[in-house]
């Protein structure tokens, strides 16, 4: 997994990745955005969906922290070793917005990441155990938990809807 200088290149890596993700959506009509291909295992919807999901989770164990709650991760009633389920309440809640709706709400959560991730100190940003949420067996800094919910799926799912592109456009 790649490492960060600081805080800094994290956020810019997010931008980065996120604009070139969110750019591959621009050309596809709406009422495409179910269409399931073989070969891609999301639809362009589920694709929003599922980065729409996680980003907000992250924002939203964070919040609760602050708020003295006890965090249940992933989501209260799902376990990490069957996220099949979270993924659907993902669909479920955000796939009834059009694409624009969806990429709209996508910025806006991306930015509110981006403003947490400005808020937090070095310490809170690069060393484990700064959250409960984040205190788990692999003992993960909280730009790990970042990493792995946004750069990571903007590259990987962007290979993934230009494929769906490719096969039909």
């Amino acid at each position: 997994m790649r490492e960060y200088s600081g805080k800094k290149e994290l956020v810019d890596t997010i931008q980065k990745k996120y604009q070139k993700y969110i750019s591959e959506f621009a050309t596809i009509p709406e009422n495409l955005k179910e269409k399931r291909v073989e070969d891609v295992d999301k639809t362009p919807s589920e694709n929003l969906s599922y980065q729409l999901g996680w980003i907000n989770l992250l924002l939203q164990w964070e919040k609760d922290e602050q708020q003295g709650k006890d965090v249940k991760t992933p989501a209260k009633g799902y376990k990490w070793n069957n996220l099949g389920g979270l993924y659907q309440s993902f669909y479920n809640q955000y796939g009834s917005f059009s694409l624009k709706e969806q990429e709209i709400l996508l910025t806006k959560s991306v930015m509110e990441l981006c403003e947490w991730i400005n808020s937090l100190s070095d310490k809170e940003l690069f060393e484990p155990e700064q959250r409960k949420w984040a205190t788990t067996k692999a003992k993960w800094p909280l730009w790990k938990w970042i990493h792995i919910n946004t750069v990571a799926p903007f590259t990987n799912f962007r290979i993934k809807i230009r494929k769906w592109k490719k096969l039909t456009l």
